[in-house]
């Protein structure tokens, strides 16, 4: 019911009540003079828009074309950066780089005066993932690169020499971030501190005799199990509930998935243990209600039941038809899920420990 309305009723009801010699018209005059000034309040604030809710990324069109145009940018000058731009020179690169640096940031902040605060974020974003552009033209021109790489594989190929440009993006986007409070600036640092614990590895591995692939994988796993520690740090800490951990959880449980899953092994209980991994990681992401561990765990769960179906069971009869109905029981439960998740939420908290619950329900 409109506020216009709801004045309307008040002082409706307060002359049926004078007339009905309910209330004096001393005391309709007092109500008065006390109700429809705080109803009037109430008009008004409910008439301004809620700037949190116009910060908050939501499944519009508006927002699609935000994100869309946002990566298109970023992946233009990273990702697609081809040998056209080697005819520049490395101060030519740096120079360039540096100018889209400064344009993200002048961008970002008119956005930011006119209160459009997706776009605001998305270009500050944009100038973070310039940084290591900008670090690797000044780095060329001094001949640091003499081997003659090209940074369209800094993306591609892991080399400890690119921990400088990492080290560097990362300072710059501690700067973005406390300078603008921007929940997507954290992509491209969540991504860059992904790249350099890969890099560290490159480094790590010169001097070990461990195999090269296996101990990256290790580096990916226990690098993803820190950066969720530290997600979970942001989100406690996130009173304001602007989603800054999103990224974080991103990209942790990628790289803890991706290191899992590239583990090597033929014993039959590591490969049990991995679904039950991933079944934790399925409960973990309905505690702390990020669906990204329900994909990520719902993908190793498959992973598993691929091998038992490839290798386990590669001629059983019955087998395909126990997993198909496995699927539709997952379906059933699905439907189960939706029509008592809350009391099944609540239930999943009791079965913790109170302080855990408690943690867990700050953060959900």
């Amino acid at each position: 019911m409109p506020m216009e309305n709801a004045q309307q009723i008040v002082e409706r009801a307060l002359r049926d009540a004078e007339r009905n010699d309910t209330i004096t018209a001393v005391q309709g005059a007092q109500l008065r003079e006390q109700i429809l000034p705080l109803l009037a309040a109430l008009s008004n604030e409910a008439s301004i828009p809620d700037a949190s809710d116009a910060s908050k990324p939501q499944f519009i069109f508006s927002h699609i074309l935000y994100y869309l145009g946002g990566l298109i940018a970023i992946g233009a000058m990273s990702l697609l950066l081809n040998a056209g731009w080697e005819s520049f020179g490395g101060l030519g690169v740096f120079f360039l780089s540096l100018l889209y640096f400064s344009l993200g940031l002048f961008f970002s902040r008119r956005f930011e005066r006119q209160n459009l605060v997706l776009p605001a974020g998305i270009l500050a974003a944009f100038s973070v993932a310039m940084v290591p552009l900008v670090v690797f033209g000044i780095q060329q021109h001094l001949g640091i690169w003499a081997d003659g790489a090209k940074f369209r594989e800094y993306h591609s190929y892991i080399r400890w020499q690119w921990i400088y440009l990492e080290l560097a993006t990362l300072v710059v986007g501690a700067m973005v971030v406390y300078r603008f409070r921007y929940p997507f600036v954290l992509m491209p640092i969540a991504v860059t501190l992904w790249y350099l614990s890969m890099d560290f590895g490159a480094f790590l591995v010169k001097a070990s005799s461990y195999g090269d692939f296996g101990f990256r994988a290790d580096i990916s796993m226990y690098f993803g199990l820190a950066l969720l520690v530290l997600a979970v740090w942001v989100d406690q800490r996130d009173t304001q509930r602007r989603d800054f951990a999103f990224w974080l959880y991103m990209v942790a449980v990628l790289t803890f998935w991706g290191g899992l899953t590239a583990q090597n092994s033929d014993s039959h209980m590591a490969k049990l243990v991995y679904c039950f991994i991933n079944l934790a990681l399925i409960f973990t992401g309905l505690l702390l209600n990020r669906k990204v561990f329900v994909v990520f765990g719902g993908l190793g769960v498959a992973v598993y039941l691929g091998y038992l179906a490839f290798e386990v069971f590669a001629g059983s009869f019955f087998f395909p038809i126990a997993v198909a109905a496995i699927g539709l029981g997952v379906i059933y439960l699905g439907i189960f899920w939706q029509r008592h998740e809350k009391r099944l939420t609540e239930k999943a908290f009791s079965l913790l420990p109170s302080r855990v619950a408690e943690f867990f329900r700050q953060i959900a």
